[in-house]
């Protein structure tokens, strides 16, 4: 186990997974409390898409990543406030329409390409010293904008509408945290990739809810839970040399159950119910 921690590549693995986990983990709490849990999963296809089209013009994956990141989520939001149709059901339709775009630009390639489907599934242990610096980058971004519009992204989770009546531009924080969200599915591809990633935003939060009625408590204890699964799942990779993307779920899937089964929510609720 020393020898691997000894190695650059095991140390630029441990350092992004680590961001990876507690951005996720934070992002998740207001996804959680907003319920916005399928906006993660069209979201990452969306960006797979943009990946695949990138690899197949020649231009910068990440670049594209974003675009069709963003775009997907602000047409979901769009149609959200429009009211035309339930959010659920427009992600559905660009999940399914992003991941068609994907396998079509995926088979016009002439040749196979070991890159695009890393983003697909996830290889944290490949992550380079300049995908490294880029996620450092972006993570640095999200977690500044969420520091600074905390109280607002909060606010909208809990009730949006309650908000906008207190004079928050709950519009405008509304797409804030749909871009937010974007961004941290992005960053996360090449560490969990696009099928799991959706997991990464999801279980730590909803895991640290099982513990606490506190929401600042809920944020710390979802940070803790995301990088301690991130890294262990890693770890986990490199010494059983599995991959490193289902590694790191698995790990926060057996938390949140353990979290479950241990919660004091549940426990006083049996309690009083006895």
């Amino acid at each position: 186990m020393l020898e691997l921690l000894s190695y650059d590549f095991m140390q630029r693995s441990l350092f992004a997974a680590a961001m990876v986990g507690g951005l996720c983990s934070v992002i998740g709490v207001f996804v959680v409390l907003r319920g916005l849990a399928f906006v993660g999963a069209g979201t990452a296809h969306a960006a797979f898409a943009g990946v695949a089209l990138a690899y197949l013009i020649g231009w910068p994956p990440l670049l594209l990543a974003i675009l069709f990141g963003l775009v997907t989520v602000w047409i979901t939001g769009w149609v959200e406030e429009k009211g035309t149709m339930k959010l659920d059901v427009s992600i559905g339709i660009l999940y399914t329409t992003t991941m068609a775009l994907a396998i079509l630009f995926i088979g016009l390639m002439k040749t196979y390409n070991a890159e695009v489907y890393g983003y697909l599934f996830g290889n944290v242990l490949a992550v380079t010293a300049e995908e490294l610096r880029t996620i450092s980058v972006l993570s640095i971004v999200v977690l500044g904008i969420i520091l600074l519009f905390s109280k607002e992204l909060y606010f909208i989770a809990f009730d949006q509408e309650m908000a906008e009546a207190s004079g928050v531009p709950a519009r405008m924080m509304f797409f804030l945290l749909l871009t937010l969200v974007a961004l941290t599915v992005v960053v996360s591809l090449k560490t969990v990739g696009a099928i799991l990633v959706f997991a990464m935003v999801l279980i730590p939060a909803s895991t640290a809810y099982q513990l606490t009625h506190s929401l600042s408590t809920l944020t710390w204890y979802s940070v803790i839970i995301g990088i301690t699964c991130a890294v262990g799942g890693v770890l986990l990779s490199a010494v059983w040399d599995i991959p490193s993307g289902p590694a790191i779920v698995l790990l926060s899937t057996f938390l949140f159950f353990l979290a479950v089964v241990l919660s004091p929510k549940r426990l006083r609720h049996s309690m009083s119910s006895v």
